[in-house]
Order: structure tokens, then C-alpha cells, then sequence
């Protein structure tokens, strides 16, 4: 297996690796936020509370946490292409499992076939992001990252609006309605036929998984040495054996937890929150499409402004401060509004922006939390990665409280996180010792 260094990268190599990594963010959005609507649909087929229904966030996320380490001990056996072929084996077993699920209407299953599916992003994103973080200067990380979010929240757009327009029809809100008033058998017949419609698109999405993971096998994407360290930094970590002597990454990890928690609460709530206001199903599905299509404008901006008008670090403290200002405005505004046809409270539309505020953070922690890690830059990887089971404890926490208290209080979930990311983006990044 030849490695090569960045800097022997030429032009087309470098364009290349980023077209195919971009395409991978695509995938990997796709597949994570059609949780969106899987939630809801999930919460009505299943007969679940909403704590219960944000098990699928949380059966789905975790897996980062039991396999990003791991997965860095595979790509470092087999490189990255062989590892990113497995990831992408895994995400398709994970959808096949789907099937029996369906037949079966068993929610565990459900959640089993997200595990998998979890498990297999965790190795691709694992090798991914530290892969586009180092491919380039570094003080165009966060750029970069940008072009891979808009990869990544593109497909999120589109992901809840086409799975919504393959398993619900016009006629599901009259279904939905009626549910309540129907004996045992006939409510279980009804769901039953309700939760089979996703044996179809699983079952594509499934092949489709297997034939991308051998066409990235064999593409020209090069094996890079992610573990390149200058004479500098080789210095300075000399006397470093362990990635806990790091606390900027150690700190960033907690960041990139908190952040990306605060982020799936942004859009996996919003169609249940709509709910709330009276909205249907059909209608509300949209919802956390504007929220990605607000998070892409911000992911638009830092391309254009990063570096050459606002430095990334800034940029991470401008929308640290957003968030949590935003937070305030989603549980103290109020008033009815008429926006794209919608007649709602006003503050369901501070939740979509909240995906402006978040757009940045996480382009700007991954490039000050892996800065100087030289050697240990994988494994540096593999936690920041692992901080990404955030998505599966903060979603459960706002869903224990929107059953304890209600939907909009318990967006208070979010105001103690946007305090520790507004301090790491002032503070916690440039902490080299922790006494």
C-alpha cells in the first residue's frame, strides 16, 4: 500500500480527491438526515412518546462512539480506500436490515439496521475528515470543509422531501387522524401496510451502497500519509505519547459533541415542533430542508469571506455567539407569522435559523483541534469523530424534556451548549498544557 505526502500532490490530484470526498459528504448527508423524517414517521407506525422516537438519532450516533477508534486502527491495517469500501459494506448491511424490520413492524430492528448504518459512517467519516482537513493550506481547512458541508447539507435538503414523497401519501394526514379512533386489529393492519413502504428504497438504497463502495475501491483517489509531521512540529511533540497530552483536541472533542447535538436538535425536532403549532405531517416535512438550505448560505459565505476578509477562528466565534442568541429568540418569542406560506409561530423560524449560526462551527473546530498533531493526527481524528455520538445523548435530553415540560422549553437543552462552544472558539482552542 504506497502512501504519498500533500505536498506531492499535483493540481488535478488534489481536485480530484476533493470531487470524491464531496461525493462521499453527499452520500454521508443523505443517509444521516432523513432521520428528519424517519422520527416522526416512525413515532406514528410505531406508537412511540418522543423520547422513544429520538432513539432513532441515538441508536444511529452511537456507533460513532463504539467504532471511530477502531475504525482508525482499520484504516491505518488497510488504507484508506479498502477502509472506506468496508464503511460503505456496512452502511448497505445496515439498510438491508431495514427489510425484516418492516415485516416484522419490530422498532429494535429499526434500530439495529441505523446502528449499522452508523457504524459504517463512522469508519468513512473517520477517514474523510481528516482527509479533507490536511488536503491544502491550512488556513483554507475551514473552506474547505464549507464545500464539503454544502456536499453534506445538500443531500439533507433533498433527503426528507424524497423519502417523504416515496412512503407518505396525500391521503396519510386523513390515515394519521382516524388512527386513534380504530379497534387494535384494524390500527395494526393500517400500520403495518404503513411501515412497509420503506422496504423499497431501503432495499435500492442498499445496492446502491455496495456498487459505490467498490467504484471508491478502485478510483484514483490517493493514499495519503495523514501523519506527516515537519521538523517543527516533530520538535514540539517529541516528548508527546498520548493524544490526552493535547488540550485543544481533547477540549475540541467536547466541542465537536456539544456541537454536533445542538445541530441534529435543529433538525430533527423541527417537524415535531411544527406538530405542535397544528401543522400536518405533509406540510412540516420541509421544515428541516430550510434549515439545511439556511445552514448551506452560511456554509456559502465562509467560502467566499475565509480567509480573506474573516479569519475561521472568528468566523467559529461570530456563530458560537448566533446560536446562542437564537436559543433565546426560539424560547421567548412569540406571535403568529405568515412566511413561504406558513402560518406558524415566529419561533419555529429561529430553529431555522439556528442553521445559519451553526453552519461554521464545526469547519472551525476541526482545523484548531487538530493543529499541531502532527504524528498522532488519525487518532486525533478518530475522537473528534467520536464526539459525533453528541447526536444521539442531546437529542434524547431534549427529548426527556419535551415530554416532562413541553417541545419549546425544552430548546433550553441548547443554551449551556452554545456557552461552551462560544468558549472554546474564545479560549479552549489555544490551551497547549493543562496546568
Amino acid at each position: 500500500m504506497k502512501t504519498v505526502t500533500v505536498s506531492t500532490l499535483t493540481k488535478k490530484d488534489t481536485t480530484i480527491s476533493i470531487l470524491i470526498i464531496g461525493l462521499m459528504f453527499f452520500i454521508f448527508g443523505f443517509v444521516s438526515w432523513v432521520n428528519a423524517i424517519l422520527i416522526p414517521y416512525f413515532k406514528i407506525a410505531c406508537e412511540l412518546t418522543h423520547f422513544q422516537s429520538y432513539l432513532v438519532a441515538f441508536a444511529f450516533y452511537i456507533a460513532y462512539f463504539v467504532m471511530s477508534v477502531p475504525a482508525s486502527y482499520l484504516l491505518k491495517a488497510l488504507g484508506f480506500k479498502k477502509g472506506m469500501m468496508i464503511g460503505f459494506f456496512a452502511m448497505a448491511l445496515g439498510a438491508l436490515i431495514f427489510v425484516p424490520a418492516a415485516l416484522s413492524r419490530t422498532y429494535g430492528i429499526f434500530l439495529l439496521g441505523l446502528f449499522t448504518i452508523g457504524i459504517g459512517l463512522a469508519i468513512l467519516q473517520t477517514a474523510a475528515n481528516p482527509y479533507i482537513t490536511i488536503l491544502g493550506p491550512k488556513e483554507r481547512a475551514a473552506q474547505r470543509i464549507s464545500i464539503m458541508g454544502i456536499c453534506n447539507k445538500g443531500a439533507g435538503i433533498l433527503a426528507p422531501i424524497l423519502f417523504a414523497a416515496v412512503i407518505l401519501k396525500p391521503t396519510d394526514q386523513a390515515l394519521f387522524e382516524q388512527l386513534a379512533h380504530m379497534g387494535a386489529a384494524e390500527r395494526a393492519q393500517e400500520l403495518d401496510e404503513l411501515i412497509r413502504r420503506v422496504i423499497a428504497p431501503y432495499t435500492v438504497l442498499g445496492m446502491a451502497l455496495i456498487l459505490i463502495g467498490l467504484g471508491v475501491r478502485y478510483s484514483p483517489l490517493p493514499e495519503i500519509n495523514t501523519e506527516e509531521e515537519d521538523e517543527q512540529v516533530a520538535a514540539a511533540n517529541s516528548d508527546k505519547h498520548s493524544i490526552f497530552q493535547f488540550p485543544h483536541l481533547i477540549l475540541g472533542a467536547v466541542a465537536i459533541f456539544i456541537h454536533v447535538g445542538t445541530q441534529v436538535i435543529a433538525i430533527d425536532t423541527i417537524i415535531n415542533y411544527a406538530g405542535s403549532m397544528d401543522i400536518p405531517l405533509l406540510e412540516a416535512k420541509v421544515f428541516p430542508s430550510y434549515t439545511l438550505f439556511v445552514t448551506i448560505c452560511g456554509y456559502c459565505l465562509g467560502i467566499i469571506c475565509i480567509p480573506r476578509w474573516i479569519s475561521q477562528v472568528n468566523a467559529l466565534r461570530i456563530c458560537t455567539l448566533l446560536g446562542a442568541a437564537l436559543t433565546l429568540l426560539i424560547i421567548f418569542a412569540r406571535g403568529n407569522v405568515s412566511i413561504l406560506g406558513h402560518d406558524t409561530d415566529i419561533s419555529i423560524w429561529f430553529v431555522v435559523l439556528l442553521g445559519f449560526g451553526n453552519s461554521l462551527i464545526w469547519a472551525g473546530i476541526w482545523p484548531l483541534a487538530l493543529d499541531g498533531l502532527g504524528r498522532f493526527t488519525k487518532l486525533g481524528g478518530s475522537l473528534l469523530i467520536m464526539g459525533l455520538c453528541g447526536n444521539a445523548i442531546l437529542p434524547l435530553a431534549y427529548g426527556y424534556f419535551a415530554d416532562a415540560y413541553n417541545l419549546r422549553m425544552a430548546y433550553w437543552v441548547l443554551f449551556p451548549c452554545y456557552l461552551y462552544l462560544i468558549y472554546y472558539a474564545a479560549y479552549g482552542h489555544k490551551i497547549r498544557k493543562w496546568f
